[in-house]
């Protein structure tokens, strides 16, 4: 007895069992008999190349016992594709689904091909945020994020969004990942949406050095901000030594027991290192053993590590760089 075999619906199909092997399989997987006979009438409508409302039916039926088959997915587009179905209808489906499925990976990529064939974003952002109140640094919505502002060139209203999120979590590493693709990935995009060589102005790398030391001075231990600022100064090809005086309000040599931020430091030792000479190495040195003795000694030897490379001649300690 079962859903697909007593059903008149599906009375002209031989279901196709699953081989595990032969007759004793070494490791056969234990399936559910539900989700096996849905399976075995699944293998049988792929086999006819059969797409219709009852494959469609199906499909659902077997997502909703196993959200991560991408095998059942990929048939279902190409059976909604074939149909003609009204795909909103389709995204107001998957949106039940990514929201009870929070870390699937499959329901993302079939909603890029959904999308894809609309080519209408709308409503894309917001329910990417309402996925982020459930898990702000949810990989797969992110990455799903990023193609979305890519493929429609969403850059100019990207922003809006990135500073709710840092906002409600200023440590949100996805959300400054994400700040940093939307400021400087832009003028990256070759083929898609918008094209390479529009250029970050001086007015916008101000200001996000600006974002950055903002961050950093609401929670200097957060290590996004004090990454984010490295990363704009490399960006421009500025030294980190333009910025020393900043650094220095949380992390002073000459005041070595006030050190509020071990992220300081190790700016401070990259930027002795990065200007080079004698004194300034031993400057770095004296940064690098507050972290290794003091401030970071679960690193103790990652921090002696730094300090080796500072033995002579131009060295670069970061590894973070």
């Amino acid at each position: 007895m079962g859903k697909y075999s007593d059903s008149p619906l599906w009375s002209d199909i031989v279901p196709i069992a699953q081989d595990d092997g032969g007759p004793n399989p070494l490791a056969a997987i234990a399936y559910t008999e539900t989700y096996s006979e849905a399976m075995s009438y699944l293998r049988a409508v792929m086999a006819k190349n059969e797409y219709s409302e009852r494959v469609l039916e199906l499909t659902e039926d077997v997502i909703g016992m196993n959200a991560a088959n991408y095998t059942v997915w990929l048939y279902r587009a190409k059976t909604l594709f074939t149909l003609s179905t009204p795909l909103r209808t389709e995204i107001a489906w998957l949106n039940t689904i990514a929201l009870a499925h929070q870390k699937n990976y499959q329901i993302w990529h079939h909603r890029q091909l959904i999308l894809t064939h609309l080519d209408d974003p709308a409503g894309e952002t917001e329910f990417t945020m309402q996925m982020f109140e459930h898990d702000a640094k949810n990989y797969h919505v992110w990455s799903y994020r990023q193609w979305l502002v890519r493929h429609f060139g969403l850059w100019e209203t990207e922003l809006r969004d990135v500073e709710v999120l840092l906002g409600r979590d200023v440590r949100n590493n996805s959300a400054w990942n994400h700040r940093w693709f939307v400021v400087f990935g832009r003028e990256d995009v070759v083929g898609e949406g918008e094209s390479k060589g529009k250029g970050v102005g001086e007015e916008v790398v101000e200001r996000e050095i600006g974002v950055a030391k903002e961050a950093i001075r609401l929670a200097p231990q957060n290590q996004s901000p004090w990454s984010y600022l490295r990363g704009v100064l490399r960006r421009v090809g500025r030294g980190l030594g333009s910025e020393r005086a900043f650094a220095e309000e949380f992390a002073d040599l000459g005041r070595p027991d006030e050190v509020r931020s071990s992220h300081a430091l190790d700016y401070l030792a990259d930027m002795y290192a990065e200007e080079g000479g004698e004194a300034r190495r031993e400057e770095a040195k004296k940064a690098l053993d507050l972290l290794a003795e003091k401030y970071d000694p679960i690193r103790r030897n990652y921090w002696e590590y730094r300090k080796s490379l500072l033995g002579g001649g131009e060295a670069n300690t970061s590894a973070s760089a």
